[in-house]
């Protein structure tokens, strides 16, 4: 039986949704523009005033964020309130230029607490059981929110951050926990090392996973549930927005619903910036209608997505993104060909490699290189060349049918890329671009 922690706003009608988008909207723009200068003057260099919003129908008029705006107004051009009311930031992990500091006001992190507790409910969730947060705590916005949304729904929660695999692994055993909040690499990993100390399936207490924070495809998501024994769900989030609990998958795993109540998305053409209908493919734009703290208006994600309206057999209402595809800013460009991670990866697990693989793309003589390094799995391990080059032959062949250009292929012994305890680095780009 499906259960929901706060039924009325997530099975709310789509009438209920749009009133109460009309209403936070216009309050929203209002707060805005009395209170962060920054972009009050991105909306009067469009010829816009909050007048000239009545609700989420009027939302194309008002001008995009992006990363670069964050940085640029870093660390307080955007901050919404002051302060002396603010009680947490968050960080971006990137790696070049300024980070993106995100500001919390207590109201923000409540509902940031909320929309955590659906994931939870939604996987299964209850008071009655022991949720093992092992994303990242600190500037990360995984530990956090997980942490707060097991809170809420009143589950044992053991804050285990990432890392120390093993005690990870005793305490799952010793306090039989159920829920497993992580990134989905090291959900593998877990699974991986779990199996080496002779723990099956039936060993393993866990019955739910949450997993995000990176991309992975639904051939990883088996590997992960058949190894742990459990049932996987996807959940999303920004750091730019409040972290994981954006939007969640249900027990239909069939795309994440979005908090409607507190974002509004939008599907744009990333290049010419217009707003398409729900089922195109294209951009993600989301608005924060309920964050004071840190209240971005159209904020360009660079997530490749679409949404749906479709009715779900679960009973919520909210309208439904579907995984990223890839991003528009990760997206690899190698010899004209767009290239995303996501795809190569569905190639290797479909020729039974494990997830643990590089793509590394350099250029020689002005030519795109693509190298993936794959590692094998114990099973397939051998030391007899003519089976190697046999089976990278067989990957070079499925990745070509694939991705349109061909690729090299380095078969490796098993563990001998580096695990990762956070977000896996999948891609090296040697290129000077």
């Amino acid at each position: 039986m499906e259960r929901y922690f706060q039924k009325e706003i997530e099975c709310a009608s789509r009438e209920e949704i749009k009133a109460m988008q009309d209403e936070k909207i216009v309050a929203q723009v209002k707060h805005v523009w009395e209170n962060v200068p920054y972009y009050k003057k991105k909306m009067e260099k469009k010829g816009v005033t909050p007048d000239d919003i009545k609700g989420i129908d009027d939302l194309y008029k008002l001008p995009f964020l992006s990363k670069a705006d964050l940085r640029d107004a870093y660390p307080y051009g955007l901050l919404g309130v002051p302060l002396d009311e603010c009680v947490r930031i968050h960080s971006t992990s990137g790696t070049t230029g300024k980070r993106v500091v995100a500001f919390y006001t207590q109201d923000d992190i409540d509902l940031w607490d909320d929309c955590c507790a659906r994931a939870i409910v939604a996987a299964g969730g209850t008071k009655s059981d022991v949720c093992q947060v092992s994303y990242g705590y600190g500037l990360f916005t995984g530990g956090a929110g997980l942490n707060g949304g097991s809170h809420k729904v009143g589950c044992l929660t053991l804050p285990m951050s990432s890392g120390s695999t093993d005690r990870q692994i005793m305490f799952n055993q010793d306090l039989q926990a159920t829920i497993l909040c992580c990134t989905p690499s090291y959900a593998a990993y877990l699974g991986e090392r779990m199996k080496e100390m002779g723990y099956g399936p039936d060993e393993i207490p866990l019955k739910a996973g949450i997993f995000g924070a990176e991309a992975w495809s639904e051939e990883m998501r088996h590997d992960i549930e058949k190894t742990l024994g459990i049932k996987a769900y996807d959940i999303y989030g920004l750091t730019e927005l409040s972290g994981p609990g954006v939007a969640f998958e249900c027990s239909e795993q069939n795309g994440m619903h979005i908090n409607e109540d507190h974002f509004v998305a939008e599907i744009i053409d990333p290049d010419t910036e217009e707003v398409l209908p729900i089922g195109s493919e294209g951009e993600l734009v989301f608005t924060a209608l309920d964050k004071k703290a840190f209240p971005l208006l159209r904020y360009r994600t660079r997530d490749i997505c679409r949404l749906s309206l479709e009715k779900c057999s679960c009973g919520r209402t909210h309208v439904r993104m579907c995984k990223p595809k890839g991003r528009t800013d990760d997206m690899l460009i190698i010899r004209g060909v767009n290239v995303f991670p996501s795809q190569i990866e569905t190639v290797l697990i479909n020729h039974g490699y494990a997830a643990n693989y590089q793509i590394i793309v350099g250029r020689v003589n002005n030519t795109d290189t693509l190298d993936v390094k794959v590692e094998m799995t114990p099973e397939m391990f051998t030391d007899n060349i003519g089976d190697i080059e046999a089976r990278q032959k067989e990957l070079v062949d499925g990745l070509k049918a694939m991705l349109g250009i061909k690729a090299k292929v380095i078969l490796v012994a098993p563990k001998t890329i580096q695990r990762s305890e956070g977000k896996a680095v999948r891609v090296i780009d040697n290129r000077k671009i």
